[in-house]
């Protein structure tokens, strides 16, 4: 008995002098206490099915990433909308302001506001920007400067819609300059996508030469403006067209070398110094705002257009050309609905047509992006373990070395020159 117990004791203490890493004990009875859980996973059944919302939280959010230039586009067309509304507001309201003095007025208040923000937050250059792109920032201004006067002079003669449709060849303008100029790709998707949008923007704007009788009647009528006004107008338009085309190529060839803020301070500036410049040409006179509503008014156009050249230039510059200025179309949209709610304005069915048509343009270059193949690179784990044994990726690694070129290796030929390794070495040893 006492052997026993001797025997026992002296075993136990020699166990516990070893050293024993701490390891939990499992539960005294599994957890899985029949086969019916198994038997679930075996047969396919998700344990936790994803909810729809979050499919759908998670699909928005990917096609939000994919096209956040043209997202920042179209953001900014509605914001020029709304300053198309001001400005054609503004100008019926006595005294009337001349379209040098509002261009004026506005990018002073712009240019304050940018130098503002750069000083602000520390951003280099605040003045005239970096010096590998200062040219194209003085380019993007004189062209941007254009650009304006066109818009601004033809909407003194031109309703809203007729004057939006004109920007409305910027697209197909930018789209060309764009693979011209910067070597970017004008795609057949675009050009589709820019023939219907055309079409849209025509079954909008109905010109009297191709749509007589009721469907032609304009929102200004006729009797107002003069057929000289009217195409004065419209080679002013044309003008600020291929201005609104340079700005736009230049602000692509600018990319992000340069803060969104230092093209907008720039093109501010050279409006207003361009402009001061005009108006001692032209005479005219500089009215100074005595009414509320007349300061309101020049205030919103201020900040309308400063936040849409903002989301504009941040948009192209994350997007090529043809791409971004198809969201161009969707100004239309906005100046339709921006008329009924302030001029009463009650859009046909051809207008109606025509907005669906742009929409879907504008979706379809969306949504057939085109995005670059995805380059495969070799991982460990598409490796065979045995071709790492034989030690083939450091004989291609020797062999590369010798010709100075990398040869990647495939599953075939991998499984090829295992398969004459084994049998010029013969049988594979048993591990002892």
């Amino acid at each position: 008995m006492n052997t026993q117990n001797a025997y026992t004791t002296s075993q136990s203490d020699a166990i516990n002098d070893f050293a024993r890493p701490d390891v939990p004990e499992g539960p005294s009875k599994p957890f899985l206490t029949n086969n019916s859980l198994l038997n679930d996973i075996d047969e396919g059944q998700e344990v936790e099915a994803q909810p729809k919302w979050r499919v759908m939280i998670t699909t928005c959010h990917g096609f939000m990433k994919g096209n956040v230039g043209l997202l920042l586009v179209m953001s900014a067309q509605a914001f020029f909308s709304f300053m198309g509304v001001s400005v054609k507001i503004l100008h019926g309201i006595d005294p009337p302001i001349s379209t040098f003095q509002l261009i004026v007025v506005r990018m002073t208040i712009t240019y304050v506001c940018c130098i503002i923000y750069m000083l602000a937050t520390g951003t280099p250059d605040p003045f005239l920007g970096p010096k590998g792109v200062r040219l194209l920032l003085f380019l993007r201004g004189l062209f941007g400067f254009g650009g304006l006067v066109g818009l601004y002079y033809s909407l003194n003669y031109l309703s809203l819609s007729d004057s939006t449709v004109l920007t409305f060849l910027v697209p197909l303008c930018t789209g060309f300059s764009g693979a011209l100029f910067l070597g970017e790709t004008f795609t057949v998707k675009q050009g589709i996508a820019s023939f219907f949008s055309i079409c849209g923007v025509v079954l909008i704007a109905r010109p009297p030469i191709l749509f007589r009788g009721p469907l032609g009647s304009l929102i200004i009528p006729p009797n107002e403006v003069t057929p000289a006004q009217r195409l004065i107008a419209v080679g002013v338009a044309l003008i600020g067209v291929i201005g609104a085309t340079g700005a736009y190529t230049t602000i692509r060839a600018i990319g992000k070398r340069a803060h969104p803020m230092h093209s907008m301070s720039l093109f501010s500036l050279l409006c207003s110094v361009v402009a001061s410049i005009g108006m001692v040409i032209t005479h005219e006179p500089f009215v100074i705002p005595t009414r509320l509503d007349w300061i309101s008014l020049l205030i919103l156009i201020g900040v309308f257009g400063f936040l849409a050249q903002i989301l504009l230039t941040m948009g192209i510059q994350r997007e090529t050309v043809g791409r971004s200025t198809m969201a161009v179309y969707t100004q239309i949209v906005f100046a339709t609905i921006l008329e009924r709610v302030f001029f009463k304005t009650t859009p046909p069915i051809l207008s109606v047509i025509g907005t669906t048509l742009i929409l879907a343009s504008a979706l379809y270059v969306a949504l057939t992006k085109n995005t670059k193949p995805e380059t495969k690179v070799a991982t460990v784990d598409s490796i065979h373990e045995a071709d790492l044994e034989e030690g083939l990726l450091e004989r291609s690694s020797l062999e590369g070395a010798s010709d100075s070129t990398i040869r990647p290796y495939s599953r075939e030929s991998l499984d090829a020159e295992e398969t004459s390794a084994l049998d010029h070495e013969g049988p594979t040893k048993p591990l002892t």
